[in-house]
C-alpha cells in the first residue's frame, strides 16, 4: 500500500468517525481486503488502525458531552473480553467463509440503518 494511498484512507475513515461515529473499520477492512491483505490480515490492521481515529473521536465527542462513559465501559468491557474468543474463532474459519460473515454483517447493518431512516424521525433515542 502506498503511503498516499493510507492517508487518503486515513482522512475518509477520520472523516467518517466524526460525522458518524464508525471507527473506520467498515472502510478499511474492504479496502485492505481489496488492495491484496487477506480478510484476516485486514481485520487485525483495521483494529489495529482505528485506535487512533477511536481515541481522537471520543476526545472531541467528549467535549460536546456526547459520551455516556458507564454505557461505553459496559459496552467495551464485553466486547474486549469477546474478542478474544471471535480471534480465535477467525482463525479457524476458512477465508471465504470469513468474508462472507463478514459482508453479511455489512448488509445487515446497512439494512438496520435503511429501515430506521425510512421512518418518519420518531426515534426515542432523539430525546
Amino acid at each position: 500500500m502506498t503511503y498516499a494511498l493510507a492517508v487518503l484512507l486515513g482522512v475518509v475513515a477520520g472523516v467518517l468517525s466524526g460525522l458518524f461515529g464508525i471507527g473506520g473499520g467498515i472502510l478499511f477492512v474492504p479496502t485492505l481486503t481489496w488492495l491484496g491483505l487477506t480478510q484476516l490480515h485486514a481485520e487485525a490492521t483495521s483494529l489495529l488502525a482505528i485506535i487512533p481515529t477511536v481515541a481522537v473521536g471520543v476526545w472531541r465527542q467528549q467535549r460536546h458531552g456526547n459520551v455516556r462513559w458507564r454505557g461505553a465501559a459496559t459496552i467495551g468491557a464485553a466486547a474486549a473480553a469477546a474478542a478474544v474468543g471471535g480471534a480465535q474463532v477467525a482463525q479457524l474459519v476458512p477465508e471465504s467463509l470469513l468474508r462472507r460473515l463478514f459482508a453479511v454483517v455489512l448488509i445487515a447493518t446497512a439494512a438496520q440503518i435503511a429501515w430506521r431512516a425510512r421512518g418518519n424521525g420518531n426515534n426515542p433515542a432523539d430525546g
